[in-house]
């Protein structure tokens, strides 16, 4: 059986490392994994999708529309864009953050209001403020990490194997700070 994990957000989000980090456990675990990455118009402040498929035979890279198991969205308005992609059954793991596009800021589009209220209805989702919680300890660039500890409770490998790989994907001085993010997240 093949599972799909959809992450969504917006370029500069770290979207990358946390599909690395996910690949790493995965491969960890003794599954085949594949990743693949969207980058739409991220150098702008545009969309960034990656999809991480693994399981015992995974043969292409790409989740299909109703296919994903988890979406990890790390801004709200990319949840609603890419909520389709989850199966019914599926779990919506959301940063309840905002950031304008640019037809927002240009003023020629409005914010939705209401954005995970209105996913609730649909779907099963599970929201947090990481960038308040990564503001508390003292660092926003690891919001992306509190958004996965929160996703991997809803996944079935233990905490010790996602520190293992954190510990090896960031930068040796950062982690630390990205330990305690995932474990903000992971006890959210």
């Amino acid at each position: 059986m093949t599972k799909n994990i959809m992450i969504v957000g917006v370029g500069g989000q770290g979207t990358l490392l946390t599909s690395r980090i996910l690949g790493g456990v995965f491969e960890d675990a003794g599954y085949k994994v594949k990743v693949s990455e969207v980058h739409g118009m991220a150098q702008r402040g545009g969309s960034v999708v990656t999809f991480v498929r693994y399981g015992d035979q995974v043969a292409e890279p790409i989740v299909e529309e109703g296919q994903a198991d988890v979406l990890i969205a790390f801004e709200r308005l990319e949840a609603l864009r890419y909520a389709n992609f989850l199966k019914k059954d599926g779990v919506l793991i959301c940063n309840d953050w905002r950031i304008d596009p640019i037809s927002v800021v240009m003023g020629t589009r409005e914010y939705p209001d209401h954005i995970i209220e209105d996913l609730e209805k649909e779907y099963t989702v599970y929201s947090i403020n990481a960038m308040e919680e990564a503001l508390k300890l003292g660092n926003s660039r690891v919001f992306n990490n509190i958004v996965l500890g929160m996703a991997a409770r809803h996944m079935e490998f233990p905490r010790e194997a996602w520190l293992k790989v954190i510990a090896a994907k960031v930068p040796p001085k950062t982690v630390d700070i990205n330990s305690r993010a995932f474990l903000a997240g992971y006890e959210a």
